[in-house]
């Protein structure tokens, strides 16, 4: 299968050397499950800072990684902390100078992102994850390498290890804060095999959605529920060309919200010229009670919408390319005590999907992972507590995550984003709002204001 570019085998597409695996027994500073993005920006920042580092891969490179492939503007400065802005932007990719919303009747309004962060090339980009995390990966496992670290692929952590804190046994199961982490337990080489142990006081869980050291944290440690339904999302990608409207590698990315899909949304992100992201997302509670699936949905809109299926007309899906997720919301939970949920224990800071950081509006995860990275690996190399580190988190993440909650629950209602997008459409002022709200931070704390947000729209 060539890949999603359309082309002969690319680097990204080329197994990375890694070395050899520590030996059994080994103790680190610290172990990294998972080499995404949260994983390999906790593994590069602990490097860069001389820790001696174990990082552990589930899969061997090449490998994809479902997505919707668009890397925002939150996420480029790690990128470039991390040394790879510069392999990014010399291979093939989509520069994003805008983001297109159309509304169920039809309606559209484009945001523009802000002129001088497309003028100095950062305002963002969409490239296939399986492009982007081998770059990421690449560059940060040389780093945990050359400080003297090691690094796994194709490793399944079987077991979590903890002990009392004090280098006693394990407690056991629903012992919570008694517990301190210990090390992992690996199987290297598939299901047959061999076991490794290795050991440390510090443990980073970035194994996405299914990440067994979030697991051990939220489930076995603290016998809370991993999964919420109504705070996870159910994604289905495909890749396609020659999509009319999608035929360069700059411009804008579009989310649609269509009558068949609510509550929920269609995607069209390109990736590179003329190769195209083709999505839709929809919570997997409502999805539920709907007893829609995702695969069906997305060929009836491509086949039948009046607004999709000319541009479609003459484009082709790429063989293979279809493929289903899910998406842990970073939406607060009612009956969580932590926000959104449980992230940390003695010894455990969880990063990215693992800690359940996805924005529940736009879907966007990359950029969540890589800021928690950094935050965990920081959080270790200054010995803080558990505690800090779930505040932190929620103090840097939070106020964002909780208005894109509130803008996901609108958009459940189809006359309001009718209103909204008709209303945007027409009056300027919304659509500087809304570039504002995408690009600053500063500009996102005026949802916390009834009184702003009923001035912006009515008057």
């Amino acid at each position: 299968m060539t890949d999603a570019n359309g082309s002969a085998e690319q680097a990204w597409e080329q197994p990375i050397e890694t070395g050899e695996a520590p030996e059994n027994g080994a103790t680190f500073d610290a172990i990294i499950v998972g080499g995404g993005p949260g994983g390999a920006s906790a593994a590069g920042y602990l490097a860069m800072s001389g820790a001696k580092v174990l990082m552990i891969e589930k899969d061997v490179w090449p490998r994809d990684k479902v997505c919707g492939d668009a890397v925002g503007g939150k996420s480029l400065s790690h990128v470039a902390a991390l040394g790879v802005k510069a392999d990014l932007e010399a291979s093939p990719h989509f520069r994003v100078t805008g983001i297109v919303f159309s509304s169920p009747k039809g309606k559209s309004v484009r945001v523009p992102l802000p002129e001088e962060d497309v003028a100095r090339l950062e305002a963002g980009y969409a490239l296939p994850r399986a492009q982007f995390d081998s770059l990421l990966f690449n560059r940060c496992q040389a780093m945990v390498r050359e400080a003297g670290g090691s690094i796994i692929q194709g490793g399944d952590v079987r077991t979590v290890l903890f002990d009392d804190g004090n280098g006693g046994e394990d407690p056991g199961e629903g012992s919570g804060d008694a517990r301190h982490a210990a090390g992992v337990v690996v199987r290297i080489g598939g299901r047959k095999g061999e076991e490794f142990t290795f050991y440390t006081k510090e443990l980073v869980g970035a194994g996405g959605y299914r990440c067994p050291v979030a697991k051990s944290v939220v489930e076995s440690s603290y016998s809370e529920p991993m999964i919420d339904r109504d705070h996870y999302c159910g994604g289905y990608r495909e890749y396609w060309r020659n999509v009319k409207g999608c035929g360069t590698n700059t411009g804008d990315i579009e989310i649609h919200f269509v009558d068949s899909v609510i509550p929920g949304y269609f995607w069209l992100f390109p990736v590179s010229e003329d190769v195209v992201n083709v999505g839709i997302g929809m919570v997997m509670g409502l999805l539920d009670k709907q007893k829609k699936k995702l695969k069906a949905l997305q060929a009836d809109v491509i086949a039948n919408h009046h607004l999709f299926k000319d541009r479609f007309a003459e484009a082709e899906m790429i063989p293979g390319s279809a493929k289903g997720w899910q998406l842990p919301f970073g939406s607060p939970r009612k009956k969580s005590k932590l926000s959104p949920r449980r992230s940390s224990m003695n010894g455990v800071r969880l990063v990215g999907d693992a800690a359940s950081l996805v924005d529940p509006f736009s879907g966007e995860g990359v950029g969540n992972a890589l800021v928690t990275g950094e935050i965990a690996a920081n959080h270790i190399l200054e010995k803080k507590t558990p505690l800090e580190y779930q505040e932190e988190v929620w103090k840097v993440l939070g106020p964002e995550l909780i208005n894109s909650f509130r803008m996901q629950k609108l958009s459940r209602r189809s006359w309001l984003l009718n209103w909204f997008v008709g209303k945007a459409e027409r009056k300027p002022a919304l659509q500087e709002m809304m570039t504002e709200m995408i690009a600053s931070k500063e500009a996102q704390e005026n949802l916390h204001s009834p009184w702003f947000m009923m001035k912006t729209l009515l008057f």
